[in-house]
């Protein structure tokens, strides 16, 4: 089945559409879960709570690009479930390792919001991503959208481990350096 009859499915109220969801789409929202919590269980509901969302969203909303749209809410659910297991001194998944990769590009400020509009940081961002060719925009997105493992890059670039985080470590100095000259404080 394709999106735009999923999407009908939601639209018209069939409860087909979580069906034709899940066998569409399930695999890949649970990836996106699992990478961000580290834990099956935790995904599978985030999973469950992307579904309603989804539900609750259409209508009014129609998404144009669907795996985009049940990706960013499956995102959204798995980094609130994160903040909470990691309140619980719980935690797990390639959160922490993917955070901590960035902490260079950001400031610990609590003002960087309020110094900067947040969307010419992101609209700045997205011509740096755009600038970048398709293999290495791609590692990039793979490790700080989805947080895809180091090693699931490398497999999927046919790439070893440390090409990889040379790589991204090179994507995130270059990122660092073209945000300075913009003028945003880091």
């Amino acid at each position: 089945m394709d999106d735009a009859q999923i999407v009908q499915l939601y639209w018209d109220r069939n409860e087909q559409a979580i069906h034709a969801t899940s066998d569409k789409y399930g695999n890949y929202c649970t990836s996106i879960a699992k990478n961000i919590l580290g834990n099956q269980e935790d995904a599978e509901e985030c999973v469950n709570d992307t579904y309603l969302n989804a539900w609750n969203a259409m209508p009014p909303h129609r998404p144009s690009i669907l795996s985009t749209f049940l990706g960013k809410i499956t995102r959204n659910i798995s980094f609130n479930r994160y903040k909470h297991n990691t309140a619980d001194k719980r935690g797990g998944g390639e959160m922490p390792a993917v955070l901590e990769e960035l902490s260079d590009l950001v400031s610990g400020k609590d003002d960087v919001e309020q110094a900067f509009d947040q969307k010419e940081l992101t609209k700045a961002i997205d011509t740096f991503l755009g600038r970048l060719s398709p293999k290495k925009r791609s590692i990039f997105i793979s490790r700080y959208w989805y947080t895809d493992s180091i090693s699931e890059i490398a497999v999927r670039h046919n790439m070893n481990d440390g090409a990889v985080s040379m790589t991204l470590n090179r994507i995130r100095l270059k990122l660092h350096n073209y945000l300075l000259e913009r003028g945003f404080e880091l």
